[in-house]
């Protein structure tokens, strides 16, 4: 059974470690830490820890460095989570509420998660499952070449340019533009996907060809839509922390660049205590990343879907600021999104 100031003991281990990068001895305990008891009590519940195995000895006679057990007991114990600064929290608003669409919004937030972390930032696009069509736009750009635009409730956009061959005056591409959004808008990706297909049988011969072209690009936009997918920011964070891994970072840089391992890594990750959910070290051994932690939480777009959003890292993080700041991402990201 670990006491409370063992506990206290090794809170001070993995933020000393975090910080200095050094194995954290008894003497610089009692030093920097106002514990009010000698260093040879602080020994006996270093190795109380070290029985525990929440703590290891990297050479001998040094000092110690947390587990990846000793990191979780730290993560769960963890109450002291450091606010964000006023400054940190106007640089989230400010940057965040310059966004376009969907788009820029989520590639804005993995470049602000990333800078304020200093980890690798990922952001899931919104699941699309439910998403519906809230508006299809076609744009005339010359006599013979146009651009279908379709925007999702979720906020999505997606646009496609295409040569149409034949000439559509304006009236037609107003009349096919009504009858788009009467006929799929507010129908679920699958069905609207399903009545774009057969959407150029309701026109006469001559009208078909273009017609059938346009639903075309539009299925492409539904399926694009239907694709789960990862934003992510700030690879380089990674290889400035280098040392922290044991061998070759490549593995690990080859094992993010697999949207489809992160995307099932995310999927795993079940919620914890207020809904975030912290994977450390040799957790995610099985998707290659076993010397890294993952800090993650969900957030919802303006179609109420939920996607995570979380940052990436060597098991040697700031847990705490990371945490925080992953958390005021997340909530900022989702009153944007709901206010669309």
């Amino acid at each position: 059974m670990v006491s409370d100031r063992s506990l206290e003991v090794l809170r001070v281990i993995v933020q000393d470690y975090v910080a200095s990068r050094e194995p954290v001895g008894s003497k610089s305990i009692v030093d920097r830490h106002s514990f009010g008891v000698s260093a040879a009590t602080i020994r006996n519940d270093m190795a109380l820890l070290e029985e525990e195995e929440l703590i290891a000895a990297p050479h001998t006679s040094s000092g110690r460095i947390p587990t990846d057990k000793g990191y979780r007991v730290f993560v769960n114990q963890l109450a002291d989570l450091r606010p964000l600064t006023p400054a940190q929290r106007q640089a989230i608003e400010t940057f965040l509420g310059q966004s376009a669409d969907l788009d820029d919004v989520l590639g804005r937030t993995v470049r602000l998660l990333s800078q304020l972390t200093h980890q690798v930032a990922l952001v899931q696009y919104p699941s699309l499952t439910r998403s519906r069509i809230r508006h299809i736009e076609l744009v005339k750009l010359t006599t013979s070449r146009m651009m279908t635009v379709l925007i999702t409730d979720s906020g999505r956009v997606e646009q496609r340019l295409l040569d149409i061959g034949d000439e559509l005056d304006d009236a037609f591409l107003e009349q096919l533009r009504s009858t788009l959004n009467s006929s799929i808008g507010g129908l679920g990706l699958a069905e609207a996907a399903e009545k774009l297909a057969v959407l150029g049988d309701q026109f006469s011969a001559e009208r078909a060809v273009p017609v059938r072209r346009i639903a075309s690009a539009l299925v492409e936009q539904v399926l694009a839509n239907r694709q789960e997918r990862l934003l992510m920011a700030g690879t380089a964070n990674l290889v400035r922390t280098e040392e922290d891994f044991s061998g070759s970072i490549y593995p690990v840089l080859e094992a993010i660049e697999e949207q489809v391992t992160l995307l099932r890594l995310f999927g795993e990750m079940e919620p914890e205590q207020n809904g975030f959910s912290v994977r450390i070290g040799s957790e995610n051994a099985s998707f290659g990343l076993g010397e890294t932690s993952v800090l993650a939480t969900g957030y919802a777009s303006s179609g109420g879907e939920l996607a995570r959003l979380g940052v990436l890292g060597p098991t040697r993080m700031d847990y705490s600021n990371n945490i925080a700041a992953v958390r005021a991402v997340a909530r900022y990201l989702s009153r944007l999104l709901g206010e669309d």
